[in-house]
């Protein structure tokens, strides 16, 4: 599956050079890692955000926002984000940095 390059390219400059970044192919598309644990990603034409279980619901409460359920299992803990619901660069930074904060806050892998 391909996935949105522009949207990574997006991400990838809201980032930075941070060295504690990588990249990685997960989940048909490409994903962020924060020292190992996934931040944020991009599916198809989402955004992949790793919320974490207590900010599911609050997260699904906004715009665009669905359960990250590739399996027929939810995955509680992440969202997908409708590509459309983050075109513009301020929702698409707020994802970002929801998806970094949680991810900063897990032992590196």
């Amino acid at each position: 599956m391909a996935y949105d390059e522009g949207l990574a390219e997006r991400i990838r400059q809201r980032l930075g050079a941070d060295p504690d970044v990588a990249e990685k192919r997960m989940f048909g598309g490409i994903a962020f890692l924060l020292r190992g644990n996934m931040a944020v990603g991009v599916t198809g034409d989402d955004l992949m955000v790793r919320v974490g279980p207590d900010a599911t619901d609050a997260a699904l409460a906004r715009p665009g926002a669905r359960l990250f359920d590739m399996t027929g299992r939810p995955m509680k803990g992440w969202v997908v984000v409708a590509g459309s619901a983050v075109t513009e660069d301020e929702p698409l930074g707020e994802w970002i940095e929801e998806g970094y904060a949680f991810a900063s806050g897990l032992p590196a892998k």
